[in-house]
């Protein structure tokens, strides 16, 4: 077998500053970290990761014939609104067409989703049915879903962790739905759009529990308006069981009790998505 060069993956992290620093507080990730984290492990060649926060001032994301040197594109999730029209979301929003334009293949989570479609021509609006946050269940693959290679291994009906208030609700023309629940039509999109493809999830496979359960403790206040939980107290008691069972992985009682499934505790499970995506499309992109 032919030694492979190094993957090489340009992680877009589209958090402003001060909400990395919210999160950080909390205890949670970075996203790009989480993105970083798990893209190093799925691949299944030496890889390298450059971590970009295009929502800094002065930061220059590469152009041109520069995007080519990136082998794919990774898109974490962010807590922006993509219809805001905010310079720095307005920013991503280029970027992800200039990366279309010259063929990196992409992936990404939630805001990732979301961008892939208005770059090429679609909608996104805020949710009616409110925020789903925490585990998303019964996430169904559609027929396309089914015979699609992002989903390859993956069964039909499964849950994923979740954390937004808005949905696409307008595809491109060249976007196939891939996914979907009661909550959110749309959980996962393909975007075949100018030279490359976008393949993204509206849930976040990159979260663990613990990773959950602090960004949680990071919304706790939003949660409790939300009605999520009745108080401080309960909503911190639902954290510690996430993290009880992080660190305690066999506790079948916890598991029963917060309705956690192997889909969300197995992390080879969890990430299939991405496995797929560099084995089924930024793979044989090099090979081309």
């Amino acid at each position: 077998m032919v030694d492979m060069k190094p993957l090489k993956f340009l992680i877009i992290d589209g958090y402003t500053k001060e909400a990395r620093d919210q999160l950080q507080s909390g205890g949670a990730s970075l996203a790009a970290d989480l993105y970083k984290k798990m893209l190093l492990k799925c691949s299944p060649v030496s890889s390298q990761c450059e971590i970009i926060f295009p929502a800094d001032p002065g930061v220059d994301l590469p152009s041109g014939e520069a995007i080519r040197n990136y082998n794919g594109i990774a898109w974490t999730g962010c807590s922006s609104c993509v219809y805001s029209g905010k310079p720095d979301v307005e920013i991503q929003i280029e970027f992800a067409k200039e990366c279309f334009r010259y063929g990196v293949p992409a992936f990404g989570s939630c805001w990732a989703a979301q961008i892939a479609v208005v770059a090429a021509g679609g909608k996104v609006e805020v949710n009616p049915k409110g925020r789903e946050m925490g585990i998303s269940r019964d996430i169904q693959l559609t027929s396309e879903g089914m015979n699609h290679p992002l989903y390859i291994g993956k069964k039909e009906c499964f849950d994923a962790f979740t954390s937004h208030d808005d949905e696409i609700t307008v595809l491109p023309d060249t976007g196939k739905r891939l996914s979907g629940n009661e909550f959110t039509s749309v959980q996962s999109v393909a975007v075949s759009f100018d030279n490359s493809e976008f393949w993204a999830v509206q849930y976040h496979p990159e979260y663990d529990l613990h990773e959950m359960a602090r960004l949680m403790f990071c919304r706790m206040e939003k949660l409790i308006k939300l009605n999520f939980f009745k108080s401080e107290h309960e909503a911190l008691a639902y954290i510690d069981q996430l993290e009880l069972l992080h660190n305690e992985p066999t506790r079948a009682d916890i598991a029963s009790k917060l309705k956690v499934k192997s889909d969300i505790l197995d992390d080879s499970i969890r990430t299939i998505e991405v496995q797929n995506w560099i084995n089924h499309l930024v793979l044989p992109s090099i090979s081309n």
